[in-house]
């Protein structure tokens, strides 16, 4: 019986999301009202919509409407308002940035076709194609290709981006130069954590991977690094200074080797694994603070970062490096610091008021102190603005006052 129902409401969906692409459905999605209907007015447009048209299909434009304003931050204004999409597919599509790095990887290989194998609503699809690469794109679920056609002719792709609906494992992929696997990492109880119940499995996507001469295998940044394939480069991606992805790329001429991309400047920091850094020394605390990326984190490049700022760790299971030299690197952000204090909600309060610090930022590693449970109690109230480090320096709680510093890149080595 629940087969039946999921059966059901699949053919709900679809149709409802049909009604969306006829000339009725199209016209409603184009009215201003629609597309910048706020919360507190959508009941009104509703009310009025619904004098002229189908019930189902108000409620169908406003939830797409809905779903559009939410794909700005991935997909920009200009895309996401021609687009398509589904609760899960806004949830789980690669944003613009990254797609386009990727294609532009793909490129950079020699790539001209690519078997897209968990295509979802199609974003990585529609990079790949604007980068001039034909696309294969491969889901199992109706609803979910009908999304990724839609969006293909939407931006004028439909050309270069075929849409099957198919088992991604029964796909021949031997016609295409490489295939990029994006496997399914959340299930009807939310995120998945064991890679080998992944839709399809990690380990077969390893091997649909291996069998093309190029392919890169989407993963979730927090995989283990001992799970990472000996013939595969690792790629940790991070967009503004959030981690968004981690890439295991097959066919290249860097395997066993970690990379830490950062997007939008592009700077990529890598190693091969047996040229690797050793663990920096722990120092005391220099003049300056280095916050590295999360993409050089994940990926273990912290040393690398250190090197290049002449500096050491300020506990050795803490990714601060603290350095007398103030050096310009992409891959982390500078602070100059004045205070260095042991951990005490009193102190930093008598501190921050002698400072006629009003704005504070508060950032944590090593601590389990909340920074807005610290904010509230500390009050801070005045001109001025600081950032606060509620971390451990050499094993001690400890309290770390500064100000971000702008580095000119003359100032220090660049990024290779």
């Amino acid at each position: 019986m629940g087969r039946v129902n999921d059966l059901d409401r699949a053919s709900t969906a679809l149709t409802s999301f049909s009604a969306l692409l006829t000339p009725e459905g199209r016209s409603l999605l184009d009215l201003d009202e629609v597309r910048e209907a706020d919360p507190a007015r959508e009941l009104a447009v509703a009310t009025r919509l619904r004098r002229d048209h189908p019930a189902e299909l108000v409620t169908a434009v406003l939830a797409q409407a809905r779903l559009r304003r939410r794909a700005v931050a991935k997909f920009g204004a200009e895309d996401a308002r021609r687009m398509f999409f589904t609760p899960n597919g806004v949830e789980q599509a690669t944003r613009t940035s990254v797609a386009v790095h990727r294609a532009e990887s793909f490129r950079a290989l020699g790539v001209r076709s690519v078997a897209d194998l968990c295509c979802g609503i199609g974003g990585d699809a529609i990079a790949l194609a604007r980068a001039g690469v034909a696309v294969l794109a491969v889901d199992r679920d109706p609803l979910t290709c009908a999304v990724a056609r839609a969006n293909a002719d939407a931006l004028g792709l439909a050309d270069l981006i075929e849409v099957r609906e198919a088992d991604v494992t029964e796909v021949d992929t031997s016609a295409y130069d490489a295939v990029f696997v994006d496997p399914a990492r959340r299930g009807g109880r939310g995120r998945i954590f064991d890679p080998e119940a992944y839709s399809p499995p990690f380990s077969w996507a390893i091997e649909a991977a291996r069998k093309a001469p190029h392919a890169a295998l989407k993963i979730a940044p927090g995989i283990p690094h001992e799970a990472v394939p000996a013939d595969a480069a690792a790629e940790w991606i991070s967009d503004g200074g959030d981690v968004k992805e981690a890439v295991l790329w097959f066919g290249t001429d860097t395997p066993s080797s970690h990379r830490a991309t950062l997007l939008p400047s592009g700077a990529s920091l890598w190693s091969s694994l047996d040229a690797m850094l050793p663990d920096p020394g722990v120092r005391p605390v220099g003049r300056y603070l280095y916050e590295p990326d999360g993409a050089v984190i994940r990926a273990h490049l912290v040393a690398e970062v250190a090197a290049r700022v002449e500096g050491g760790l300020i506990d050795e299971t803490i990714a601060y490096v603290t350095s007398d030299a103030l050096h310009a690197t992409p891959y982390a952000v500078a602070y100059e610091i004045t205070d260095q204090l042991p951990f005490g909600v009193k102190k930093l309060k008598a501190v921050l008021r002698e400072r006629e610090v009003g704005i504070l930022t508060v950032k944590k590693r090593g601590s389990a102190v909340e920074p807005e449970e610290l904010r509230r109690k500390v009050k801070p109230q005045g001109k001025n603005s600081a950032t606060v480090f509620l971390t451990r320096v050499a094993g001690a709680p400890a309290m770390l006052i500064g100000q971000p510093v702008d580095v000119p890149e003359s100032s220090g080595p660049g990024h290779r």
